[in-house]
């Protein structure tokens, strides 16, 4: 059979009709599109794609089991070195990792492993209501600071090895950048949380509202027998340009403008935390967060939105999805 040469399309929803909701945008793969994509895949000897991965996911073996209609088998091999499945299926920059990587993109386009990993996600947690079994304890404390990406896959792999873990999270809502800074149309709250609770089920306790350096310090969470910590806080605080005008009235940071709106939920009707809507928008920068900020606006109402940016298009560092 000869291989498809181009990746199938992601569904979506349209242009139109997207630019005014906060629904996601991608659709996600039918059962046979996944098939269909998966046997583009060519299971090579040497696996590239792994070497690509950063959490190294056996790829060749979990589309295998695509190929096959396994999915809840596919899901289970993505599991055993990925927490997060749901979420790096939407947003880890699959183009210059696994795919990047990918054999058949020597001569055609490249296997869509990102797609692949977020449909075989997406059936489990529509179909499969088993929940993971907590491995024995190993009589070990860790507390993890910080539940962004890094905190909770730090967790989930110990979890996984016995540990005890318990994140601690000083926002109300577990997540990190997932929950405060990736819009809803990109990755929708309920899929964060939904990866939360698998990793509650393994084991892992969640203490949000608690600001490790205030409301705990280190050496007090070793003085409660925590036998190590890992300090994963992120990177929340903005970096402003120091220019005249900054302080104005409606000029955001990113990280604020964006987080009214995904955290705080200022899209809705009638807000607790209001946001500026309408009107022309500049967004200073050229990046994803820039790109999140942009089209957040757009969907916000505004009339037109501009992006100033200090290179040319082709440096512009956003992803060109």
């Amino acid at each position: 059979m000869a291989i498809q040469p181009k990746k199938h399309e992601m569904p979506t929803q349209d242009p139109l009709v997207r630019a005014k909701n906060f629904e996601e945008v991608a659709l996600g793969y039918s059962d046979d599109v996944a098939v269909s994509e998966a046997l583009r895949c060519l299971n090579c000897k040497n696996k590239p794609c792994v070497a690509g991965c950063p959490v190294n996911i056996h790829i060749p073996e979990f589309i295998a089991k695509i190929k096959e209609g396994d999915f809840e088998g596919a899901y289970q091999i993505i599991s055993e070195t990925s927490s997060l499945p749901a979420v790096c299926g939407r947003v880890c920059p699959q183009e210059t990792q696994c795919e990047s990587k990918c054999t058949l993109g020597i001569k055609f386009e490249p296997v869509a492993i990102g797609r692949l990993e977020r449909f075989v996600a997406d059936w489990h947690n529509a179909h499969s209501g088993a929940a993971p079994s907590a491995m024995e304890p190993n009589g070990k404390k860790v507390a993890v600071v910080g539940s962004g990406p890094s905190g909770l896959t730090c967790a989930g792999d110990l979890a996984k090895k016995g540990y005890k873990v318990t994140v601690y999270e000083a926002l109300h809502t577990a997540g990190g950048v997932l929950v405060y800074g990736i819009p809803e149309f990109r990755l929708p709250k309920s899929i964060v949380k939904k990866e939360v609770e698998t990793l509650q089920k393994l084991g892992v306790d969640v203490e949000t509202n608690v600001v490790i350096g205030k409301t705990l310090t280190i050496d007090e969470l070793f003085d409660m027998g925590y036998d190590a910590v890992f300090v994963g806080s992120g990177a929340g605080l903005p970096n402003f340009m120091n220019i005249p005008g900054e302080s104005f009235k409606g000029v955001y940071s990113a990280n604020e403008f964006l987080t009214r709106s995904n955290l705080m939920k200022a899209y809705k009707a009638t807000p607790d935390t209001p946001i500026m809507k309408g009107g022309n928008v500049a967004v200073v920068g050229g990046g994803n967060v820039a790109m999140d900020a942009a089209r957040t606006a757009l969907r916000l109402g505004a009339e037109k939105v501009y992006i100033v940016y200090r290179r040319s298009m082709d440096e512009l560092p956003a992803r060109k999805e």
